[in-house]
C-alpha cells in the first residue's frame, strides 16, 4: 500500500490492490488517527459489503472501489444523512465524467436506464464515518445472478473511462455536497436527490407494505402513499411493483 497526494488536492489516498474490505481498512486508519478525508481504493475486495449485509460483488481492475474516512461535525443523528449527500455526489459525478444522467432509486442504489450502477454503504464507529462507494466502471459483463439488473460506464457510453479521472471528480463532488449538508443542511441536498430520483412516483413495496413512493421528507424518511394512507419509511428493502 502506498499513499498518493493527488495534483487536485492534498489528500492521502491510500491505493492497494485486493482487500478484504476498504470499508475495514479505512476503519483501520481512522482508529490510527487518519485524518478527515483520507482514501482508500482497492483493485478488487474478497468481502466486499454493500447494505443490509448484502456482498458487494466487483470484478478486479474493473470497479471504482473507494472508501472515505469523514470526521464531520454532523450529529450523530443527523449523519445518515451522507449517505443522500453521496448518492447525489455520485449522480454529479457521473453527469460530469461521463455524460450519464443517473438516478437514484431509495435510499442510494444509483441507477443509468434502471440498472445498477453504483451502490453507498454509510457506516459510523467511535465517532467516525466511512463513505463506501463501489461504481461499476469498465465491466462488458456482469454474472447471472446480476445479468439484467446492472450495468456499468463502459456499457453505457461505450468507452472505456478513465478510473483515476472518476476518482478525482468523485472526490470533489463527494466534498461539495458534504459541505452543503454541513453547511445549509439537508434541504438542498434533498432537493437534488428529489430531482433525481428514480423512485418517487412509482409504486412499490417496502417495509411489508405497496403505495406510490410520493417524496422523501425533511428527516430522510421516505413517504409512501398506500391504501392505510400516507406513512413514513426509515428502512427497509425496496422493490417496485409491475
Amino acid at each position: 500500500m502506498r499513499p498518493t497526494s493527488p495534483a487536485a488536492d492534498a489528500r492521502t489516498v491510500h491505493r492497494t490492490g485486493t482487500v478484504n474490505s476498504t470499508q475495514e481498512l479505512a476503519f483501520a486508519l481512522a482508529a490510527a488517527g487518519a485524518a478527515d478525508g483520507v482514501v482508500v481504493v482497492a483493485e478488487a475486495q474478497t468481502a466486499g459489503r454493500g447494505r443490509r449485509g448484502r456482498r458487494w460483488v466487483d470484478e478486479a481492475g474493473a470497479s471504482l472501489l473507494a472508501s472515505v474516512v469523514v470526521r464531520t461535525r454532523l450529529a450523530p443523528p443527523v449523519q445518515p444523512l451522507l449517505s443522500y449527500a453521496a448518492a447525489v455526489a455520485v449522480v454529479d459525478t457521473l453527469r460530469r465524467a461521463a455524460g450519464l444522467e443517473a438516478r437514484v432509486k431509495w435510499p442510494n442504489d444509483v441507477l443509468v436506464r434502471g440498472r445498477k450502477v453504483a451502490g453507498i454503504l454509510l457506516e459510523a464507529r467511535d465517532g467516525v464515518v466511512v463513505v463506501g462507494i463501489g461504481l461499476n466502471v469498465g465491466q462488458q459483463s456482469f454474472p447471472r445472478e446480476l445479468a439484467g439488473r446492472a450495468t456499468s460506464v463502459a456499457l453505457e457510453t461505450g468507452r472505456r473511462e478513465d478510473r483515476e479521472a472518476l476518482l478525482g471528480v468523485l472526490l470533489e463532488e463527494l466534498d461539495r455536497w458534504r459541505g452543503v449538508l454541513e453547511r445549509d443542511g439537508f434541504e438542498p441536498v434533498r432537493a437534488r436527490w428529489r430531482a433525481a430520483a428514480h423512485t418517487l412516483g412509482r409504486t412499490i413495496r417496502v417495509d411489508g407494505a405497496t403505495g406510490v413512493a410520493v417524496d422523501l421528507d425533511a428527516e430522510g424518511a421516505l413517504v409512501v402513499d398506500g391504501d392505510g394512507g400516507r406513512r413514513r419509511v426509515v428502512a427497509g428493502e425496496l422493490s417496485e411493483e409491475h
